[in-house]
């Protein structure tokens, strides 16, 4: 398909929306609106199956995830969503890289709420921080195993500010690999599935 193809060369090279200029942002977001027009799911909620899965960011305008991505002391490595369709879950997980046997994970758990069948309200319950050695994190589902069973996990919990603790997330394209999301604050996300 030729406008993921042009998508995905404007994105190249953003390292995920951190080096950009004004032109950059306007020409993938010109991208991702021919995109949105051909997106073969238009109602993704109803095909949860599609939904669910581990995606990886490639390209965001959330400045709170840009601003993770520049932290000086522990660069940030790939940043996942998994999303678990059925039980209506999602985590959001991003690597911390740096000092070798001190790399990190950042993981934010949260509760969806379907509004339409594009839109979910995301209700955001937990946030950890903590070390991979210490947390024995051999994988990401493994992580999300734990937290999905309220398993212990060797990390720090951090309090969620309550006015920030709530958002909103809608699905504007969905295929078997690609997915694309806008959210509060203007935000937009292009995800590929793992």
């Amino acid at each position: 398909m030729m406008a993921k193809a042009e998508l995905l060369a404007a994105i190249a090279g953003t390292n995920r929306g951190v080096i950009t200029t004004e032109a950059d942002r306007s020409l993938v977001l010109e991208k991702v609106v021919q995109l949105e027009v051909q997106n073969p799911t238009p109602q993704p909620l109803s095909e949860r199956d599609r939904l669910s899965g581990v995606w990886r960011l490639i390209y965001t305008t959330s400045q709170d995830l840009l601003g993770l991505a520049r932290l000086p002391m522990a660069p940030a490595g790939p940043i996942y969503q998994c999303i678990r369709g059925q039980e209506l879950r999602l985590y959001n997980v991003l690597e911390l890289q740096g000092i070798p046997f001190l790399e990190g994970v950042v993981c934010v758990g949260a509760r969806l709420i379907p509004v339409s069948e594009r839109r979910v309200q995301v209700n955001f319950e937990r946030s950890i921080l903590g070390v991979k050695g210490l947390m024995n994190y051999s994988s990401l589902d493994t992580l999300i195993s734990r937290l999905e069973t309220q398993g212990p996990v060797a990390a720090l919990n951090i309090p969620l500010n309550a006015e920030r603790s709530v958002g909103w997330l809608e699905t504007t394209y969905l295929d078997e690999d690609m997915r694309i999301g806008r959210g509060n604050n203007d935000s937009l996300f292009v995800l590929t599935r793992v």
